[in-house]
């Protein structure tokens, strides 16, 4: 009767779970929506970087004149990303600092560039040279889950997007909390191939949600007819 009982409110706890990830789920989608719908604004002033707040900048779209590195440039491997639904991995993410006029540096992900163009000299056109006008959304760092790969710097492969820790190995002192996920310009030749961000993220929580509380259901219904049968078993001589 306990475990039955306990079985039964963890069921009903799990499905109440869901439903609340539901609205959030549903919340953060409309947000991101609006963000990567609104023009772009100026990029926030180096001396305003402390104090952005992912929950409210991240994906925010904005524009900024730069010089890029381009001989720092770090790669990150990637087979995809929900939000570049026009990428089809295997391939990596081209990771470049760029330098503003007042000084302050910004790690931009100029885009996706295919495994067999990983090389820099494989697409030297793309390495623009002199200051350009990026317009992208603002990206905070990739969380590490437990099964990604330790990054690997004397290779110059990453598997987070950390613009801390790349900045770090590539020597260029301090740099901005986020990152720039860049949609314009498209470099000449193509690569590294940025793009607009796109909102594709599921939203299963109802489907859950109804089978947790399915199977509570199922539950009584077990533990129903275990009692009758119980109740009205014959008892043996």
């Amino acid at each position: 009767m306990l475990a039955t009982l306990a079985a039964f409110a963890v069921l009903l706890a799990l499905g109440t779970w869901q439903l609340e990830r539901r609205a959030w789920k549903t919340a953060l989608v409309a947000a991101l929506l609006e963000r990567l719908a609104s023009s772009p604004e100026p990029l926030p002033p180096q001396s305003g970087w402390s104090g952005l707040a992912q929950g409210d900048a991240e994906f925010r779209r904005v524009t900024f004149t730069a010089t890029l590195l381009n001989d720092r440039e770090a790669l990150v491997y990637t087979n995809g990303s929900a939000f570049r639904p026009d990428v089809a991995g295997p391939g990596y993410w081209v990771m470049t600092p760029a330098r503003l006029a007042d000084g302050g540096l910004v790690i931009v992900d100029r885009g996706f560039v295919p495994d067999a163009r990983k090389n820099p000299a494989t697409r030297t056109a793309g390495a623009v040279a002199g200051p350009i006008t990026i317009t992208g959304a603002l990206r905070w760092p990739d969380l590490r889950g437990w099964f990604t790969p330790g990054d690997d710097p004397a290779r110059n492969l990453w598997f987070a997007r950390d613009p801390g820790a790349m900045a770090a190995a590539k020597g260029i002192g301090p740099v901005a909390p986020f990152y720039v996920e860049q949609e314009q310009p498209v470099p000449p030749g193509g690569l590294p191939q940025p793009g607009r961000l796109a909102v594709g993220l599921p939203n299963n929580h109802l489907q859950y949600a109804i089978t947790w509380y399915g199977l509570a259901v199922v539950l009584v219904g077990v533990f129903a007819a275990f009692a009758y049968s119980q109740r009205n078993a014959t008892p043996q001589a």
